[in-house]
């Protein structure tokens, strides 16, 4: 009896711990589980950080729920946003919008044409940030013609203006009494848009919190409430959810998914989650910097034999889970203009060892790190430290370079410090990653000119010059034959080169409560529509 009685004392201490650790993690700032059915808690790896939607640091798809641009990028083209419609000259070079009416910034002040030139003008005093985009070195002015009428004159024609405008940042808007002494190059005083959700709380590492906009303009989003929870991914963001304390998670803007296949496949027998993904997005690479002359890297034998090293078929059946597919391509045919016929380089170790040889890099002996003119074959490879798929598919690659004579040393850092060093020139092979459907290819193609982006990867190459005269011909193209022409041209330059590796083509993961309705997927990689989902 006494035993009896001591373990049902001991059950009941367990079942008020456990139901005082839940009603905790639920008052803790927004971070515990969803106490409504339109609340939902997602996982991220990182913080927001700044959500200034005119530079770089901030989260994509926190951004994406704040702030809106002039048209969207969709499956079936470019469609109104917060222009309801627009013209574009014969000439080709001014694009006459036409803005929403009765649109506001979440502070109360109006969305008009005067808030459209303010904006953009502040992004081009700082277009040299800007320089990623094409479409910063194009823009000559932007005039008002009425209270919602805008006009935006470029210096000549420029074919993918409309989808450079869609994009997440920077040609997005941002309340003028927001901005700092007339600027938002150097911050700005607070992050209020005219998008779905409204930024109400942030405490840094911890959580965000938004709310729905109750004077959206396209009406109230459903979910009342949506906070980014940060965690880190993995095994941690599994037992949140298991807990109860988020219950949503998607692949992030760094590539990155918060949970392994075995991880989602769990959830979903639970009953209680649903797994959707989108159809093939990007290209998950190794971006090498052939403008590094004090590293092999900078030869294209290396870079070649390099590719010839990485074992696709393991990479994704084994350490991806089968979450994604081989790429041998820098795009997937499904991209316009991509479906380019290019040498196929597999898996061959051989092959990238006798490359090597002919190149002049000879082993000493076996086992050791091969030589050229009293220099070994060594290099480093940054990874994003908060990737476990990205760490492990390096120390895979890693063992296979071993193996044919080439040292590469691992190099785990935050995603920012590694684009920073994409921006620098300060690497030798770094993970990336394509802008993405929406986007490409004339994203990615115009960051090869780009030195915040691709110029010190594609620099060193024996055709830069070529290929950045191409870039600029393909960008002003509006005739069909000619874009395919040059895009082909482009492609197959990189190609031979081997400056942009490819592993595999990604797609964009959501885990999601299985009651919720409305789930799909933008054009673009780095958002989601929160506002078209709801409970039932």
């Amino acid at each position: 009896m006494k035993t009896y009685k001591r373990f049902a004392l001991l059950s009941l201490t367990l079942v008020i711990l456990t139901a005082l650790a839940a009603c905790s993690s639920k008052t803790e700032g927004g971070s515990g589980e969803h106490s409504e059915k339109n609340e939902l808690v997602y996982a991220t790896a990182k913080d927001i950080n700044d959500m200034n939607p005119h530079l770089y640091t901030g989260s994509m798809p926190a951004q994406g729920k704040v702030f809106e641009s002039l048209v969207e990028n969709t499956e079936d083209g470019i469609k109104p946003l917060l222009a309801q419609s627009w013209e574009i000259s014969e000439d080709g070079k001014v694009y006459t919008f036409h803005l929403r009416k009765g649109v506001t910034f979440h502070d109360g002040e109006p969305f008009n044409a005067k808030a459209v030139k303010k904006n953009i003008e502040a992004v081009q005093r700082n277009a040299e940030k800007h320089a990623w985009i094409k479409l910063s070195s194009k823009i000559d002015s932007v005039r008002t013609t009425g209270e919602h009428t805008v006009e935006l004159v470029l210096t000549e024609p420029y074919d993918p203006a409309l989808v450079e405008l869609s994009m997440t940042r920077p040609y997005v808007f941002l309340s003028p009494n927001d901005f700092k002494d007339g600027e938002t190059k150097s911050g700005v005083k607070d992050y209020n848009g005219t998008g779905p959700y409204i930024l109400k709380e942030h405490k840094v590492d911890e959580y965000a919190a938004f709310e729905a906009n109750k004077d959206y303009w396209d009406g109230e989003p459903s979910l009342k409430k949506i906070t980014a929870k940060v965690l880190p991914a993995g095994e941690t963001t599994f037992l949140a959810f298991q807990k109860g304390e988020i219950n949503f998670a998607f692949t992030d803007d760094r590539g990155a998914d918060s949970l392994n296949k075995e991880a989602m496949d769990q959830l979903v027998e639970s009953g209680d989650y649903q797994v959707v993904k989108s159809d093939p997005m990007n290209t998950k690479m190794i971006v090498a910097n052939s403008s590094r002359k004090n590293s092999p890297v900078s030869d294209k034998a290396v870079r070649e034999a390099f590719w010839y090293a990485i074992d696709r078929e393991t990479i994704t059946k084994k350490i991806l889970e089968g979450t994604e597919t081989e790429a041998h391509t820098l795009f997937s045919s499904n991209v316009n203009y991509a479906d380019v016929e290019l040498e196929k380089r597999e898996f061959d170790l051989e092959k990238a060892g006798d490359i090597l040889d002919t190149a002049g890099w000879k082993d000493v002996k076996e086992g050791s790190v091969r030589m050229k003119d009293g220099k070994q074959l060594a290099m480093h490879l940054y990874y994003d430290i908060n990737s476990s798929s990205q760490k492990t598919q390096a120390e895979f690659i890693q063992s296979s370079l071993k193996k044919i004579g080439v040292k590469l040393d691992l190099v785990g850092e935050e995603s920012t410090s590694i684009a920073n060093r994409r921006s620098t020139g300060e690497y030798d092979l770094l993970f990336n990653q394509t802008w993405g459907l929406a986007y490409d290819p004339q994203s990615t193609i115009a960051a090869f000119t780009s030195e915040a982006s691709y110029l010190h990867t594609t620099q060193g190459i024996q055709q830069a010059d070529e290929l950045y005269e191409k870039i600029d011909d393909v960008m002003r193209a509006t005739d069909e034959e000619t874009k395919k022409a040059l895009y082909k041209d482009i492609l197959t330059i990189v190609h031979k080169e081997a400056v942009f590796i490819p592993i595999s083509n990604g797609s964009m993961t959501v885990v999601a409560p299985a009651d919720m309705k409305g789930l799909s997927f933008k054009q673009t990689q780095f958002e989601l529509p929160f506002e078209k989902m709801r409970f039932e």
